[in-house]
């Protein structure tokens, strides 16, 4: 049993779950002072592909993200990958009504009042991911449990593994905003691969909180595509909204994409309305789980890798 597997099953409690947020506290101070990032980097790939990486030229779509965490330091990145500054980017490109409702912004769990906030929210942190609370009903929740919980999350930089260098040294904040729901009952995500700057590829993603979590893969053309990741597809999935919208997302994706090689923006359709996610510059940590892996190649085929001037890596 590898060690992620033997923390997931930890993490099934209370105890188990504080623990594992404390060791990590403790390495993240610790490991980016005993490890560079590029054995660091190197060591997360093979760790999770069991191959060795290839920095010098790399092909496929998860070894140009590797190489995109040593080869980028555009500011834009850290400011977007951040929850709250996102949000001024995102208001800065004209979209800032297609953003969720926020109740508030905090560096201290102290100042979290609960009671504030209506039956239904959601708690996250805004400097890293799996950090997150979805209430539904504050008055079945152990808040004492709860807080101490998040208290772990403001001293955790989840840089210092695979060296996601948009999150080091992000402020540590959580963020209140309003629970959504879309008309399926659920939140479906809707995740569009921008490389350079143009959306290329649409991932779906339904039932992730119902227990029958499944993912499907599309072309802009919203064709079909026979690629699965650590994730079940549904070939049949009904896509319950409009083609018009889709393409409004695609058009938002495209005006927010540009200044980066590779970033992915995350919608969600709720009221008639889209709403803007996330935008994420290493998806899955920087590791694609295509099956069959010739995706892995067909994904990194779109990304022309440039340096920081933006000319074309030969």
């Amino acid at each position: 049993m590898n060690i992620d597997k033997i923390k997931n099953k930890i993490r099934k409690n209370f105890v188990g779950e504080y623990a594992i947020n404390i060791l990590h506290c403790i390495e993240c101070k610790l490991m980016p002072a005993i490890i560079d990032d590029e054995t660091a980097v190197k060591k997360f790939y093979t760790k999770r592909t069991g191959k060795q990486l290839n920095l010098d030229n790399p092909q496929t779509f998860t070894e140009k993200m590797n190489w995109y965490k040593l080869n980028s330091s555009n500011p834009l990145m850290q400011q977007c990958a951040d929850k709250v500054g996102l949000r001024e980017y995102v208001t800065s490109k004209g979209y800032g009504d297609n953003l969720n409702e926020i109740y508030g912004v905090y560096n201290n769990v102290k100042d979290i009042d609960i009671n504030s906030f209506p039956e239904c929210f959601v708690l996250k942190a805004a400097h890293g991911s799996h950090m997150g609370l979805i209430v539904k009903d504050k008055s079945t929740v152990n808040w004492r449990k709860e807080k101490i919980m998040m208290k772990t999350w403001l001293h955790q930089d989840i840089a210092w593994s695979g060296r996601e260098w948009v999150y080091k040294d992000m402020p540590k904040r959580i963020v209140a905003e309003k629970y959504l729901e879309d008309a399926s009952g659920e939140l479906r995500d809707y995740k569009f691969f921008c490389f350079n700057g143009k959306p290329t590829y649409m991932q779906i993603d339904i039932g992730r909180y119902r227990g029958t979590h499944y993912r499907n893969y599309y072309d802009m053309d919203m064709n079909y595509i026979p690629v699965s990741d650590d994730c079940p597809q549904k070939e049949d999935l009904e896509i319950s909204i409009d083609k018009t919208v889709l393409d409004e997302m695609r058009k938002i994706a495209t005006d927010l994409s540009q200044p980066f090689q590779f970033v992915r923006v995350d919608f969600y359709y709720v009221d008639n309305k889209i709403l803007i996610g996330e935008m994420t510059f290493f998806h899955n940590g920087g590791v694609s789980w295509f099956e069959p892996e010739s995706y892995d190649y067909e994904f990194g085929r779109q990304w022309v890798l440039c340096n920081e001037n933006g000319k074309q890596i030969k």
